[in-house]
């Protein structure tokens, strides 16, 4: 069987949330013996160059094609109308308009229609089409997560049989070595955008400092994302701005290092699909203070403490109990460390192989 893949996003950098699944599902599926009774073609815009240390099997082929304008439903499109794999994996909401019938779409999150007002018009207006012409003909969907499912059902009256929930994975950690313990910082990684909480962390911030009197720093990590220009300006308001630090996107190195060593991760996140940063907080042992919204009660079970949305006051009490409480801290890393064995993707790669193959 020859399974395409629209592989762009995968060899995209920088790799957030969704680059980041393309990667590793690919990554780990070339890994799987099973996958070697297939040819895999991952589509690939000729101006992306795959990294050598990518080393695939030779069953996956990397075919680059070049594209003027659109790439999905240009470019893509029209190697499928000449040359049709027997299935289509698309891990990127946007299904071709030209595709074989058994085609599979991931959904990753309807966030927009919950928040459109965090999102462009133009956006907002492509997404919805998108997603809803992706979850319709596609032959089926993968959900990140239940969540993302009921929004399919609820929100597109999409038939939830049609629907396969596949969760995200976690690289389960190595060793490394913390760093000094003087240094105290709350951590936040994720696109630098409004959708994502970050006023509300910011204001929850000036609160720990004058109420509280919490020596620690804020870290907001990761690439400018919609109404970033907002949150850096909200952050330059506060009187504590010398103590809020906008370092961009950190690599895979300096990402595991900073989180490692946080005091808490918070992740006030308003809405999301999945929230990969969660589990590796679990992972790497960090203390979380979340949203109480249905997809980080549903990523993390008992390992966060959750706050009211939008609540400020209510989101700093929260993690000042953290810092005051070496025993609650344990506890939350402890469950941490449980609940993300449920994680691996090795696991969802082998699912998705799985639904790929069985038409």
């Amino acid at each position: 069987m020859i399974i395409g893949i629209n592989a762009a996003a995968a060899f995209k950098q920088p790799r957030t949330g969704v680059e980041e699944y393309c990667y590793q599902i690919i990554k780990h599926m070339a890994m799987l013996e099973e996958s070697k009774k297939h040819r895999f073609v991952l589509y690939v815009p000729k101006k992306i160059k795959v990294s050598p240390q990518w080393d695939l099997p030779n069953h996956f082929e990397i075919k680059y094609l070049d594209f003027p304008v659109a790439w999905t439903q240009g470019r893509l499109a029209i190697e499928m109308f000449k040359n049709m794999p027997n299935v289509l994996f698309i891990p990127v909401h946007v299904l071709p308009l030209v595709h074989p019938f058994a085609s599979v779409v991931t959904i990753h999150g309807l966030e927009y229609e919950y928040h459109p007002d965090m999102y462009s018009s133009k956006q907002v207006k492509y997404l919805r089409w998108a997603t809803k012409y992706a979850a319709e003909k596609a032959r089926s969907i993968i959900a990140v997560s239940k969540t993302t499912k009921n929004d399919l059902v609820k929100l597109y009256n999409i038939n939830p049989e049609k629907i396969m929930v596949i969760q995200h994975g976690v690289d389960h950690p190595g060793k490394l070595p913390r760093g000094e313990k003087g240094y105290k910082y709350l951590f936040y990684i994720g696109r630098i955008e409004e959708k994502k909480g970050l006023k509300i962390l910011i204001a929850a911030f000036n609160i720990l400092k004058e109420k509280y009197r919490v020596p620690h720093k804020l870290i907001l990590a990761g690439p400018d994302g919609f109404g970033s220009e907002v949150i850096k300006k909200t952050a330059n308001l506060s009187a504590y701005f010398k103590d809020i630090f906008f370092p961009g996107y950190l690599d895979e190195e300096e990402k595991i290092f900073t989180l490692r060593n946080a005091s808490v991760f918070v992740w006030p996140s308003m809405r999301e699909g999945f929230g990969m940063p969660l589990l590796e907080a679990m992972a790497w042992g960090v203390p979380i203070v979340a949203s109480k919204i249905s997809i980080n009660e549903e990523v993390t079970g008992n390992a966060a403490l959750f706050f009211d949305l939008p609540s400020e006051s209510d989101l700093a009490g929260k993690i000042n109990r953290v810092i005051k409480s070496d025993e609650l801290a344990r506890e939350l890393i402890k469950s941490g460390r449980m609940q993300v064995k449920k994680y691996s993707w090795q696991r969802a790669s082998k699912k998705t192989l799985k639904l790929l193959t069985e038409l």
